[in-house]
């Protein structure tokens, strides 16, 4: 797996210190990072969902404090633990609602778990507003007053961020941006949420491989089937290979992606007026380093900017995250660091006011 933060040496980290987890279907990902968002150390150990709940979470705490003592620490200089989960959450609860990949997980208090087997206070954030954070404080969106991310994977994920607010809802459904309507025709696409028209129905991995399929069995020629006759799986890392190469088709499909984002960006443009939208996730089609990758990009800023306002089309930045799979636990354990912070204010507030009714 790629770790792409650079580790910066202990004696040249800033405390207090957070450990930021980014809990996925596959794997857990632990960062150890430092009042700047700078990583000292980081590891990542198995998932093993069917294992249940109980046992992922009292592993997860055991690599907490394996991480923070691997780096020469106390588990007591780390001032809280941020932990990004999949799926709608209740966060208050501190857990998830139905989450599709955990199968059995629904309503186990995993955020208090985990607490319980590291000792130490967690908070608890989606993960796609856990990689937005991420983005924000120390990624693409370093120099963004507010923002919001699209993670392209599976399904499409969502973060907004406003200042150090991350949106989250009243019902743990806030930014769930893959599912804004994009086509509201009766025969629109189905989404696997089992609605139709919304976004990720278009512009997920998921709707690339459907739509690439569909193009294909109409009769399409295109040099993708050469490649699934040889025994390759469809996949968007295969579309991009073959538009690489200049096939026709699989160029078309993954620019009418491009148009798909640009239509549901520029909804959630006129929603909240943000600095910029950061496009992040496995599908990416090679972010800047390909050319696909720059069309893409380019694709997108069009589609946006012929159904925008010309003060939006002009100022609003959008551009590829850059922080990769270390969004999710460097996000983490910012927001960490944010209840942290609001947790000491309040504490002092408190001691403040108490001062004054002494001195009364």
């Amino acid at each position: 797996m790629m770790h792409h933060c650079s580790l910066v040496a202990l004696e040249n980290a800033c405390s207090p210190f957070y450990v930021g987890i980014d809990l996925g279907g596959t794997t857990v990902k632990l960062g150890l990072v430092d009042d700047l968002g700078q990583t000292i150390a980081w590891n990542s150990i198995a998932t093993e969902v069917q294992a249940g709940p109980e046992d992922s979470a009292r592993r997860i705490g055991a690599a907490v404090l394996h991480l923070i003592r691997s780096a020469g620490l106390e588990p007591s200089v780390v001032a809280r633990v941020g932990l990004g989960s999949p799926g709608t959450l209740d966060i208050p609860a501190g857990i998830m609602i139905n989450p599709m990949n955990f199968p059995g997980w629904g309503g186990f208090p995993v955020r208090d778990r985990v607490a319980y087997h590291c000792g130490l206070p967690v908070a608890f954030v989606n993960d796609a507003s856990a990689a937005a954070y991420g983005e924000f404080w120390v990624g693409s969106g370093r120099e963004f007053q507010s923002m919001i991310l699209l993670t392209l994977g599976t399904g499409v994920g969502c973060g907004i961020i406003i200042g150090n607010l991350i949106i989250e809802g009243e019902h743990g459904f806030g930014t769930e941006c893959g599912h804004i309507v994009i086509d509201y025709d009766d025969d629109a696409r189905l989404c696997p949420c089992g609605h139709t028209g919304h976004l990720e129905a278009y512009a997920s991995a998921n709707a690339v491989i459907k739509r690439t399929q569909e193009a294909l069995d109409s009769g399409r020629s295109s040099s993708l089937a050469r490649r699934l006759a040889d025994g390759a799986a469809l996949s968007p890392l295969l579309v991009a290979e073959e538009a690489e190469a200049g096939d026709k088709l699989a160029e078309e499909i993954v620019m009418d992606t491009a148009r798909y984002l640009g239509i549901g960006i520029v909804t959630l443009v006129h929603t909240i007026d943000p600095s910029g939208v950061l496009l992040g996730g496995a599908m990416t089609f090679g972010v800047r380093e390909s050319d696909l990758g720059r069309r893409f990009l380019k694709r997108v800023r069009q589609e946006f900017r012929r159904r925008t306002f010309p003060v939006l089309a002009e100022k609003t930045v959008i551009d590829f995250a850059t922080l990769g799979a270390d969004a999710g636990y460097l996000g983490a354990a910012g927001i960490a660091r944010l209840e942290h912070e609001k947790a000491q204010s309040t504490t002092t507030g408190r001691q403040l006011t108490r001062d004054r009714e002494s001195l009364v």
